[in-house]
């Protein structure tokens, strides 16, 4: 019978109950013998060396040695082998018996350790005693991943599989496992996708949602109003967390931005017309519901030449915010901007404004045929400081009122995470800030990067104020198709303050909703208000709306008929209702008006594209009207619809969907 055996036979009756002092002093004893071994031969080795198998000390070596470990769970797991210790060994006057490796054998060692869940348990409790504030702050934020499978959904092309981790990250797991204290939320589960403990990121994000637009009862109130939107902002940013494995959250997802990432088969208007563009209406059966009907508003703006184009004067105000350090931020930020500068003409001209600490100019206004200059200026930008977005934003504009001249359009371009926490942080004084300098006639546009702390909200106050659009990058792709293809409709405007009013015929429309534009409401005496600020739209751009009618006499009418109502006066039932249309020329402060009846139509090719990606966002947002529509529904539809899809954004889509499909 060795020591150890000894030593249990003697305690069998009388195992000590176990308090606070004894548990230090059995760590106190531990680590001297510990340390004492460790310098007496034949038994010394070095700490990285590991010990035998079945080794009481195997446990503290290795807990010494995994200096990655997290923390928490190192002082747990220090905690659960003082605490294994102290169960075997009753404390000696003069200290612990010196202890060799051939002398402990597993079983015994098993058969004196406390169940995983026993042991797990007291963990908790020490350690809520002994951790600071900070740390207990941090590990709230982390913990528990195991409570939300997707949080730990690993990206698409990577291995989840525990089977084909590494050696030592599998030792890392097991060791979790064995103290059971993944499930018991005292650490995050640990990642099996390399040989580091990945943490998860808190996830601060915040979104200018609004609730669902509701069903409107035409004989009640025929009227909607609302400001155009050419922004795409939240497909981006959708199709990165779907791409990414996170959790889509639903006031993420703006179902018109969705929609209106696409173009479709609208016709351009005539290069000398009267209006900058053209108004294109088409009439369909609603895909999720057989019983009511989509109305398509289509939108096609001029885009004139290249060489027909007023001089620009582009105001990069970048974000160099230590929040901006990460590889899809200020890097992809830097590598989206020098894309640009190929699609601008020598006489065009570039200045730089960065803002972290303190906001500064890095590069004065320059001509955009001085490429390296301006290569060279957005290289040597690092990430650093806190963010003073209002002070950057009041010497943006300084510049820009600085460089233009008559028959020249200025824009600051803001690319940012939208983590404004110096200076005007809150989004009703930054709107009224924008409010005051947007009529000097310098346009705001946001592009956004990076997660995390990810302000939509702010960027969405700041381009709709600042006559400008919204846009998310989170690839260099995203940043070809935004700042290169499409950059006339980016940076050159046609026509502001568009505003759209649409009236129903309640002799032929029982209700109506319009699907989107929730942020963009206005009353319905915005309209003929030319105080009142609504969208922009860029040469070339498209902006396409969605209204779903339920006629008269429909099984899918919902409101029951009010007892007192006035009967609707007849109408022509040929019209389904009444467009109108509302802009300002560059520069003008009065609007000019456009009508045209609604009407049912032939239907384009692509037309039942749209309705499928309007299905796509209603279903991630959880629409209470989609009824019985699934993810199979739309994919089919967008299948039949894709056209020809130059691009390949269309056959993206499709894949999205059968992603979120499968994440459902």
């Amino acid at each position: 019978m060795n020591e150890l055996d000894k030593l249990q036979a003697a305690l069998q009756d009388a195992t000590p109950t176990p308090d606070a002092d004894a548990k230090a002093e059995a760590l106190r004893l531990a680590a001297e013998n510990f340390a004492r071994l460790q310098e007496t031969e034949p038994h010394t080795r070095p700490i990285s060396e590991a010990p035998q198998k079945g080794s009481i000390w195997k446990g503290i070596t290795s807990m010494f040695n995994r200096k990655n470990l997290r923390p928490a769970l190192y002082a747990t797991s220090c905690l659960v082998v003082a605490g294994a210790i102290f169960t075997s060994y009753q404390p000696i006057q003069d200290g612990l018996p010196t202890l060799h490796d051939a002398e402990l054998n597993a079983e015994s060692e098993i058969a004196q350790t406390p169940e995983p869940a026993v042991l797990a348990e007291r963990a908790e409790s020490d350690i809520a005693a002994i951790r600071t504030p900070q740390q207990a702050e941090e590990e709230a934020l982390q913990a528990p991943l195991s409570a939300s499978k997707t949080a730990n959904a690993a990206p698409l092309g990577q291995v989840n599989n525990q089977s084909q981790a590494k050696p030592a990250l599998r030792k890392k797991r097991e060791m979790a496992q064995s103290l059971d204290l993944e499930s018991s939320g005292i650490v995050a589960p640990l990642s099996r996708q390399d040989d580091s403990i990945v943490a998860p990121q808190p996830n601060d994000d915040k979104f200018a949602g609004a609730p669902e637009n509701a069903v409107k009862v035409t004989s009640e109130d025929p009227v909607s109003t609302f400001s155009i939107d050419v922004d795409t902002a939240s497909y981006a940013y959708v199709r990165s967390t779907l791409l990414n494995g996170g959790e889509l959250r639903p006031d993420a997802v703006r179902v018109e931005e969705m929609v209106n990432y696409f173009t479709y088969d609208y016709t351009a208007p005539a290069k000398n017309a009267d209006t900058p563009f053209t108004t294109q209406i088409i009439v369909t059966q609603t895909p999720w519901n057989p019983d009511t009907q989509l109305v398509q508003i289509g939108i096609q703006g001029q885009k004139p030449a290249v060489q027909d184009r007023p001089p620009l004067n582009l105001v990069f105000l970048i974000d160099t915010s230590g929040s901006m350090q990460d590889a899809n931020k200020l890097p992809l930020l830097k590598q989206s901007f020098s894309l640009m500068l190929s699609e601008l003409r020598p006489t065009d001209q570039v200045a730089i404004v960065t803002y972290a600490g303190s906001a500064g100019t890095v590069l004065e206004p320059t001509n955009a045929g001085e490429t390296a200059t301006i290569l060279n200026a957005l290289d040597a930008l690092n990430a650093g400081g806190s963010t003073a977005g209002g002070a950057g934003l009041r010497a943006a504009y300084a510049l820009a009122d600085q460089m233009r001249a008559d028959g020249e359009i200025s824009r600051v371009l803001l690319a940012t995470d939208g983590d404004f926490n110096v200076g005007i942080n809150n989004p009703d004084d930054m709107k009224s800030f924008i409010e005051d300098n947007r009529d000097s006639g310098t346009y705001l546009s946001v592009l956004g990067f990076g997660r995390g702390n990810y302000r939509d909200d702010m960027m969405q106050t700041l381009a709709q104020n600042g006559n400008g659009t919204a846009a998310y990058i989170d690839t260099l792709a995203e940043a070809q198709k935004t700042l290169v293809d499409q950059l006339a409709g980016a940076l050159f405007p046609i026509a502001n303050d568009v505003k759209i009013q649409v009236e129903f015929n309640p002799s032929v429309v029982a209700e109506y909703r319009l699907i989107g534009y929730e942020t963009r409401a206005l009353n319905r005496e915005d309209f003929n208000n030319d105080k009142v600020d609504a969208g922009e739209i860029g040469a070339g751009h498209q902006v396409t709306a969605l209204y779903e009618i339920t006629p008269v006499g429909s099984p899918a009418i919902l409101n029951d008929p009010l007892r007192y109502a006035a009967e609707a006066a007849p109408a022509d039932a040929t019209e389904l209702g009444f467009f109108k249309l509302r802009y300002k020329s560059p520069g003008a402060t009065e609007s000019q008006l456009i009508t045209t009846p609604i009407t049912a139509s032939e239907t384009p090719t692509d037309a039942g594209f749209a309705a499928a990606i309007a299905g796509f966002g209603q279903l991630l947002k959880g629409s209470n009207y989609t009824k019985g529509y699934t993810f199979d529904d739309a994919i089919t539809l967008a299948t039949q619809t894709k056209g020809a899809d130059q691009f390949g954004y269309r056959a993206e889509a499709i894949r999205l969907m059968k992603l979120a499909k499968i994440r459902k």
